[in-house]
């Protein structure tokens, strides 16, 4: 049996994507507006879809109408009998009308009552025009209004098929059609994977938490081609568009499908959301905590009631398969390359430890992992993965296996805490301007120097080695600061006042 067996033969079968106007804009008409119109019943009636006007007094019109019509009457073949009339409103609803537009004085002083009232009841638009108008002069404007809409609709949808056109044969990535997508709508738009983890927002100005906490009411297309499906595209209630909200929605899964068998998946999409986060992360681009928040939990990565770190793994190994060994370890993870590391956010439970095997089995063989503090806010984490950052940078010794944790490095730590003060600032800058002030004008390398140093601050063979200079030219160098800061290299105190001004500058440098 076919799927369309309960359509009955005598209506018309008409395209979801048709044009409409609405019976409002019909009342908007100027020749509507002739007649001084009466809303008898209106509200949410209003609101209805009308695809024609047809011009009719018969008592037997139900019948010949299609639904999506609105009925220009006199009543003058109208029944008298309330029974009657009532039985006749009702089934112009059955019909499926927009709604009725009822001339007075040409045969009835009024609207009967019984079809007021079961206007009233079942929501069905109904006015009445308090001064003659011409019918032919009704239909033809809401003709005239149909055809320009439809026009206007053809020309949309060829801007929209010539705009996603493009961006599929420029391979643009999936954020860019997400926010193309967002732009054409006039609302935001939200990529979904199969799994409900969200890959790309476009949030219009309205906050990503904001966004995110209404895809329940959103309007959702599949992006799929060739038989498999990658996901879906959201698209948050807004107004109407000429070509149709749906249209515009299955234009951008379209170009999105054809990235997807460009790349040969959607393998893709993780690695952007993921960078995404982590760069708007790492930049502190985001004007609330519950934005990044929103945008962590959307992709599965949880704050509250976990342990997380922010840590870097350093030599050659994947960004794909670090994240695929940390799911595979149990842990929630946010991945991505910057500047030639690999920066990733772990979410681990309370309960479970985060020990230095774990984590070089995770960030594979041959690889330096540096670990953040714990965290358990998006400000915290921040904090984390900028620590472990920072103590990447810190270290120069040569590539393999080993962990070393911001937690172990007390001085790392306190200036984690203290980044943004400007008392640290000004004390780096007060310490190291001569230095400073000495490489740049001769090309020096007194700072890296003065790095080996208090990183190997009891032994400077090893600091030596550390600056890749001579014994000789090492200690002449060690001289030349002395002399130039005024400063005993002896000293600890000393030592440790250069090495927070240090560990100052490079942090100041990384947020830059």
């Amino acid at each position: 049996m076919s799927e369309r067996s309960d359509i009955a033969d005598d209506r018309t079968d008409r395209p979801a994507s048709a044009v409409f106007l609405t019976v409002a804009d019909v009342l908007a008409e100027a020749a509507v507006q002739q007649g001084e119109p009466d809303v008898i019943v209106g509200g949410a009636a209003l609101g209805a879809a009308v695809r024609w006007a047809h011009v009719s007094d018969s008592v037997g019109v139900a019948r010949l109408l299609d639904g999506g019509e609105l009925l220009l009457t006199t009543g003058a073949g109208w029944p008298v009998d309330e029974a009657e009339l009532r039985d006749f409103a009702s089934s112009l609803h059955r019909a499926g009308i927009a709604g009725i537009v009822f001339e007075l004085k040409t045969a009835r002083q009024s609207v009967p009552q019984p079809v007021v009232d079961v206007c009233a009841t079942v929501g069905l638009a109904l006015i009445a025009l308090t001064h003659e108008v011409k019918f032919v002069a009704v239909t033809e404007a809401v003709h005239h209004a149909l055809i320009a809409a439809q026009t206007q609709a053809l020309r949309e949808r060829q801007h929209l098929h010539e705009l996603f056109t493009a961006l599929s044969l420029q391979g643009a990535p999936a954020d860019v059609v997400v926010s193309e997508t967002a732009r054409a709508l006039g609302s935001p738009v939200v990529l979904e994977n199969l799994a409900g983890e969200v890959i790309a927002t476009e949030g219009l100005g309205m906050a990503v938490a904001e966004v995110l906490g209404n895809r329940s009411a959103a309007e959702r297309v599949a992006v799929q081609a060739r038989g498999v499906r990658w996901g879906t595209l959201l698209a948050l209630p807004g107004a109407a568009h000429p070509a149709g909200r749906v249209t515009v929605l299955e234009q951008g899964a379209t170009a999105l499908a054809f990235g997807c068998i460009a790349d040969g998946g959607d393998a893709e999409w993780s690695l952007l959301a993921q960078r995404g986060v982590i760069d708007d992360l790492l930049g502190a681009r985001f004007a609330k905590a519950e934005d990044i928040d929103a945008r962590l939990r959307a992709g599965g990565f949880a704050l509250r009631g976990r342990h997380c770190h922010g840590i870097v793994a350093r030599g050659n190994g994947s960004i794909s398969e670090l994240a695929y060994r940390a799911r595979q370890a149990g842990f929630a993870v946010m991945a991505a390359r910057v500047d030639g590391d690999d920066v990733a956010l772990l979410s681990v439970p309370a309960s479970t430890g985060l020990s230095d095997e774990v984590l070089l089995r995770i960030a594979g063989p041959d690889r330096a992992v540096f670990v953040g503090p714990v965290a358990d806010d998006v400000l915290g984490l921040l904090g984390s993965l900028r620590a472990a950052r920072d103590l990447a940078d810190s270290d120069r010794a040569e590539a393999g296996a080993r962990v070393r944790r911001v937690d172990d490095r007390p001085l790392e730590r306190l200036v984690a805490t203290l980044r943004d003060d400007h008392r640290l600032h000004e004390h780096s800058e007060r310490m190291l301007s001569p230095l400073i002030r000495h490489d740049r004008e001769r090309r020096g390398d007194l700072l890296d120097v003065l790095a080996a140093l208090v990183a190997h601050p009891g032994n400077r063979s090893a600091a030596a080695a550390a600056s890749h200079l001579s014994r000789s030219v090492f200690y002449q160098r060690l001289t030349l600061i002395g002399d130039l800061l005024g400063a005993d290299l002896d000293d600890g105190e000393t030592i440790a006042a250069l090495h927070l001004a240090l560990l100052a500058r490079r942090r100041t440098a990384t947020s830059g």
